[in-house]
């Protein structure tokens, strides 16, 4: 059986690095697929994918990425469930990340850049 998926997108929102009890890095994270084709409003449409990056590596993108960071990402599609506060059985499908490249700068960056450059 192959569980293999490939994504690039941007980031919806700054990460933010937590840590389990154990004190394993864990990083959730939602990233922003725009479609290859308009809508029948002629507005491209997107795809928001929840990933969930661990370890080092979502240490290293809690550092250098941030909201609008375009990333690459290859993992698996995994399902989870959990019981919420109302005793509901939740399901959720997400990507658990394996590598994360990052594909541009940090977007800060690049408003500073520009700041620079317009004096």
């Amino acid at each position: 059986m192959i569980n293999q998926v490939m994504l690039v997108g941007r980031l919806t929102k700054d990460p933010e690095l937590r840590h389990t009890m154990d004190g394993k890095a864990v990083l959730n994270a939602t990233i922003a697929l725009n479609r290859n084709f308009r809508n029948s409003y002629g507005e491209f449409e997107a795809d928001f994918v929840q990933c969930t990056l661990w370890n080092r590596t979502a240490e290293n993108t809690a550092k250098y990425c941030a909201k609008g960071s375009v990333i690459g990402v290859v993992g698996r599609i995994q399902t989870r469930s959990y019981e919420n506060q109302e005793g509901k059985k939740v399901y959720v499908t997400e990507v658990v990340a394996e590598t994360v490249k990052f594909l541009g700068r940090k977007p800060t960056e690049d408003r500073e850049l520009q700041a620079v450059n317009n004096e």
